[in-house]
């Protein structure tokens, strides 16, 4: 369990979301879902960092992305209530509109199932963590994690995310986090949705969790 926040984690700056979102594609490059996303190998890494660098726009707002001094890697955080995308928020992923078009209903397809598995209950939402590959298994993505985590814990608040990686799992699950469920997204891979009660709550699936039947 988190105790502390390692002297290493600092808040993002704007000038962070460039070099941010180029250390996150070569992280994701080999998702499943981004690359279910971008199939193209060749194009992948160019679409992905467009769609991080947007990412980290839209939730800078919240003040809630850390990263380190080396800007080694990131965490994107939304507050309880904050997690589903504004109009303005989804008006910024027009620019990607081209890219996604000839996947355009799968891809509103599995967006729309993630979001009915979503969670009702307050939590924190880590829409996306990811550390540069050369740094991984050094303990940067426990680092970013602490911030927000030693927070949940001050204030007794839930946490959530979906884990694209089953290999992923183990390291969530030692900071408390919990499967609750795992969803097939239409014709693409399997997500991982996991939850993490404040230490002295009982862990387990959410009641009341989902915003759909």
């Amino acid at each position: 369990m988190v105790t502390r926040v390692p002297e290493t984690v600092r808040p993002a700056l704007p000038e962070d979301h460039g070099p941010l979102a180029e250390v996150l594609a070569r992280a994701f490059f080999d998702d499943p879902v981004t690359s279910w996303f971008y199939p193209d190998a060749a194009k992948r890494m160019r679409h992905a960092r467009r769609f991080f660098e947007i990412r980290l726009r839209q939730l800078a707002v919240h003040g809630l992305i850390y990263t380190t001094p080396e800007r080694s890697g990131a965490a994107l955080w939304a507050p309880p209530g904050q997690w589903r995308e504004s109009l303005r928020q989804s008006l910024m992923q027009l620019p990607m509109l081209p890219v996604l078009l000839p996947r355009i209903v799968r891809m509103t397809q599995a967006v729309r199932e993630i979001e009915r598995h979503h969670p009702v209950r307050p939590h924190y939402y880590l829409s996306v963590i990811g550390t540069d590959p050369e740094q991984q298994g050094g303990g940067v993505g426990s680092a970013l994690l602490a911030p927000v985590l030693l927070r949940c814990d001050e204030t007794q608040t839930a946490a959530y995310l979906e884990s694209s990686k089953e290999s992923n799992l183990s390291f969530y699950a030692r900071h408390g986090f919990a499967v609750t469920e795992c969803i097939e997204l239409p014709e693409g891979p399997p997500l991982w949705l996991m939850w993490r009660e404040p230490p002295g709550r009982r862990r387990g699936h959410p009641e009341g969790s989902r915003s759909g039947p």
